[in-house]
């Protein structure tokens, strides 16, 4: 494997699920990592990566120093925000910055040299990369390092039952009467095949979602995490400990990396979905991924969906073609 040399920058904004996807990306890259958080001002913000006029205003004034030349051999950029700074590295470096842009840019992607949009997003080019979920870290590493890091959890009674809690999104309201209907599930089957539940809100879950599992998992083995207040974030223990997820619709990060775990993931919808997150589901269902909250799980049914390696690869391949033409 022909190594690459130089610098590869991660730019993204402050959204957890797109620092863990472009980190991921160019971790596998296996290049020196620049992780620059970026904020662009308005009206930059509002016109994302359309406008690019007076470019050099873009950042304030505290940011400006960061994007600055030696300019990166290797830019990524995760979300929309910075689609703008990854489609302006390909002109102020004369191209010779290969630029990758993680997730729709909406605008045409023969402005970077590889755009990675998962099949939902319904994105076409030559240069367009489509993996059926989001990037990420899930591996049997990764999975083993998560277990290592909370051990106790081998003590919870089986089946272990992890449970990640989104949040409400356009067209997709997760609300405390859904969390009603999810938690009654949840319990109804733990009380009758026994085991735990670990359940584990994100930045987007509302505080109403989380009282109604406070209050319904009450003497039920397992645990609640909200935030830091109940410490360290269990995420990777409970992804690697899991002997089955309940994924709620809204996150196609948190159903990615819940199906490249290898144990058995279900949903609960209660009203339909927005049209792209429902082809995101069907592609899932229909690769044996993605079972309905009340269906009986099966282990096995398909491979785990790890993508993020097989993407590195081309996107290294296209790499090495861009230096040495």
């Amino acid at each position: 494997m022909l190594k690459l040399h130089g610098e590869c920058w991660v730019i993204t904004d402050a959204a957890a699920g797109n620092q863990r996807q472009a980190l991921a990306l160019a971790e596998h890259l296996q290049m020196p990592i620049r992780h620059l958080l970026l904020e662009p001002r308005a009206p930059w913000s509002w016109l994302a990566p359309r406008l690019t006029l007076g470019n050099r205003f873009a950042l304030p004034v505290s940011q400006r120093g960061l994007f600055a030349p030696p300019w990166p051999h290797v830019a990524i950029g995760c979300g929309r925000a910075a689609a703008l700074f990854t489609r302006l590295l390909r002109r102020l470096s004369d191209r010779q910055c290969y630029t990758v842009q993680i997730l729709d840019p909406r605008i045409d992607p023969a402005h970077w040299d590889t755009v990675i949009a998962p099949q939902h997003d319904q994105v076409d080019g030559a240069n367009v990369l489509k993996p059926l979920g989001s990037l990420n870290s899930v591996d049997d590493t990764w999975l083993a390092d998560g277990r290592e890091s909370c051990p106790n959890f081998a003590d919870l009674p089986q089946p272990r039952v992890g449970v990640l809690l989104g949040g409400p999104r356009k067209g997709i309201a997760l609300n405390a009467d859904y969390a009603g209907q999810l938690a009654a599930r949840l319990l109804q089957r733990q009380r009758h095949e026994g085991g735990s539940l670990l359940v584990l809100a994100s930045r987007r879950t509302s505080p109403a979602l989380i009282e109604v599992f406070r209050d319904a998992l009450r003497g039920v083995p397992g645990l609640l995490w909200a935030g830091r207040d109940d410490g360290r974030n269990p995420y990777p223990g409970v992804l690697g400990w899991a002997d089955r997820l309940v994924v709620t619709p809204d996150s196609v990060n948190m159903l990615s990396e819940a199906c490249a775990v290898g144990c058995p993931v279900q949903t609960f919808v209660n009203a339909p979905l927005p049209a792209k997150i429902e082809r995101f589901h069907h592609a899932l269902r229909s690769a044996g991924l993605l079972q309905d909250i009340d269906d009986v799980a099966t282990v096995g049914r398909a491979p785990p969906l790890r993508e993020t390696g097989m993407i590195a690869s081309v996107l290294r391949d296209r790499i090495c073609s861009h230096v040495e033409g």
